[in-house]
């Protein structure tokens, strides 16, 4: 008998690679998407089978977290092995317009679903796995974090994770249920969400690479966080699940990097030289050279001409705006994956370099698409925050 496994948040970057790692073994995968008016399934359309296909392995329904009925209906037609709850309103800046929203989305989403299964009986059944996050230990009060540091939410967003975070060990504690969170520190890909600051980032630069952008405007280029890639992180996820007791694991790379940072790596990949000056709100990043055989090969000759024309440190390629500063701040988070390596012998295959190489180069082929339709006369979409 093949493995049933439901996935909410399927659309999303992790949904969308885990539903992909669970097929590859032999799953059949159900996620749950939300309706909505414009086409949302970019990251699962290669993974799509129309209903009228008989024994399908990768089935959609609509719902939401929001929606208690809703999820008791399709985990009790699903009948589950596997519940991987992805879905949260996961923008950490957005969450302070959308407290409300967030809290019964990310909050108590979670508790809808450990009760579904408790009420419906499956608990013996069905292993639940909680996607929580290092936005819980917001002011750190230890470093490294590991699974014993204290939680210190700050935002809407994490202290929603903090009560998803409690109600899983509590109905773990209470009901004897194989429920278990995975702490995942930052993970990024290239189809990560455009504005998530990894993305934003690599899509802005390869416009500017193109021409096409003249600048990018950054919140906080001084907080550190630690970044993997999330192919790495679903193979963590579906590793919890296939542990004979449930636990929390923190999932992570150990290695802290500066935004400021990220961004010099991102643009000396495609041979764009920065250099940052200025403190604060007066911070800037300017273009100080061109690594010419790099930036050929990775972006084209045909644009070399005009990212030196523009002149190297005139007008900033990067400047900051207060307006992507968070109310209350989180300036470091660096994860102890110890406990994941060892119990779960699991390790990243990807390190930072790789991840930052693998995401330009998608993003230079999709900006260097929306180029040649700008050249030849076609209109081309622009897409705001």
């Amino acid at each position: 008998m093949k493995k049933v496994a439901l996935i909410t948040g399927i659309t999303g970057q992790d949904g969308a690679y885990l539903a992909e790692y669970l097929l590859k073994k032999g799953y059949i995968v159900h996620g749950i998407k939300r309706r909505s008016s414009l086409f949302n399934t970019d990251r699962i359309d290669h993974l799509y089978q129309d209903p009228h296909v008989e024994n399908r392995n990768f089935i959609l329904h609509y719902g939401d977290l929001t929606d208690s009925m809703n999820l008791t209906r399709i985990i009790q037609e699903v009948q589950p092995d596997e519940i991987y709850n992805l879905a949260a309103m996961s923008h950490v800046k957005v969450s302070f317009d959308t407290p409300e929203y967030v809290g019964n989305a990310d909050g108590l989403g979670t508790l809808r679903i450990l009760e579904a299964v408790r009420l419906l009986g499956l608990t013996e059944k069905t292993r639940i796995y909680q996607a929580s996050t290092s936005e819980l230990y917001g002011l750190v009060q230890e470093v490294p974090q590991t699974e014993k540091t204290p939680f210190y939410p700050r935002s809407p967003y994490a202290v929603a994770k903090m009560y998803a975070y409690w109600i899983t060990v509590n109905y773990r504690e209470a009901y004897n249920m194989h429920a278990s969170n995975g702490i995942l520190f930052n993970h990024e890909s290239p189809i990560r969400g455009e504005t998530f600051v990894t993305r934003k980032v690599t899509r802005a630069l390869s416009r500017i690479a193109l021409g096409m952008q003249e600048q990018v405007f950054m919140g906080n280029l001084s907080s550190k966080r630690d970044w993997g890639h999330a192919k790495d992180y679903v193979r963590a996820m579906h590793l919890i699940l296939q542990q004979n007791q449930p636990d929390d694991y923190v999932i992570a790379t150990g290695i802290t990097t500066t935004i400021r940072e990220f961004i010099r790596k991102a643009a000396a990949e495609i041979g764009m030289e920065l250099t940052f000056r200025g403190e604060g709100v007066e911070e800037k990043g300017y273009l100080t050279g061109v690594d010419d055989s790099t930036f050929i090969d990775k972006v084209g000759l045909e644009y070399l001409d005009g990212i030196k024309t523009r002149g190297f440190s005139s007008a900033p390629v990067v400047a900051v705006d207060s307006a992507y500063f968070r109310p209350t701040e989180v300036d470091l988070l660096i994860g102890d994956p110890a406990k994941s390596n060892s119990v779960l012998d699991w390790k990243p295959e990807y390190d930072l370099a790789g991840l930052i190489a693998e995401m330009m180069e998608s993003d230079i082929k999709i900006m260097q698409k929306d180029a040649w339709l700008k050249e030849g006369g076609y209109r081309v979409m622009n897409y705001f925050e």
